[in-house]
């Protein structure tokens, strides 16, 4: 089966794909800079001041 490269949208075969979903080593680098630049972001609420996100509270209440 082949997919489209996240990063270059080049075609590349899933099965046996060492960097799978990506077509090489070069596009999973770029992806991973762009996280570490901050340039993807997951949307969602910070910590409250205690430190704990929302699901943490969740956990400790029972």
């Amino acid at each position: 089966m082949k997919v489209k490269c996240p990063t270059c949208r080049k075609r590349t075969e899933w099965q046996d794909n060492l960097y799978r979903p990506f077509c090489s080593e070069r596009c999973k680098l770029t992806d991973l800079g762009a996280w570490a630049s901050e340039e993807y972001r997951i949307e969602g609420k910070l910590a409250d001041e205690g430190g704990q996100t929302p699901l943490e509270k969740e956990n400790e209440n029972g």
